[in-house]
């Protein structure tokens, strides 16, 4: 699996960390870096996250902030990008079979850099369910190209 990593100021350790971890275990990774050393607020990593993934250029994006929030707000403006921020294996679980998240946003500040890598595998590991939870994703795209969710049905 590509999976894409990048972060602010407050994640950069533990992103570098994850995805050297990562290639170790043989995924193909990529650390998305600023456009500027000297800017390192959220919303330019989260957008170059969010870009190349709704190009297809990889099958997950992994965000790191200071809390996972900002990052959050930042990455799904892009068309395309379920990002969701996750505190533990469960809500990457769920995150991954029931919103079939595309971006994962962690918190440098509130998890440990083990936890960080349990969150992450366990949401590698983690299918979309599909069924009603594909219904659920069509009103979120129909939500991203101005249509009111209401209007669409089981297929």
């Amino acid at each position: 699996m590509k999976i894409l990593i990048a972060s602010d100021h407050r994640g950069d350790e533990s992103g570098r960390a994850l995805a050297r971890r990562l290639a170790e275990q043989g995924h193909e990774t990529e650390i998305v870096g600023p456009a500027s050393e000297s800017v390192r607020d959220y919303p330019e990593p989260a957008h170059a996250v969010g870009a190349k993934l709704s190009k297809g250029e990889a099958q997950l994006g992994v965000l790191i902030c200071g809390t996972g929030i900002g990052m959050s707000i930042a990455a799904n403006k892009v068309d395309g990008v379920r990002a969701a921020v996750v505190h533990d294996e469960i809500t990457a679980q769920l995150a991954r079979s029931h919103n079939d998240a595309n971006v994962l946003c962690l918190s440098a500040d509130l998890l440990g850099q083990r936890l960080i890598e349990k969150i992450v595998d366990a949401a590698i590991a983690t299918p979309f369910a599909g069924g009603r939870h594909a219904r659920r994703l069509r009103k979120i795209e129909a939500i991203e190209q101005g249509r009111d969710p209401s209007g669409v049905q089981d297929e």
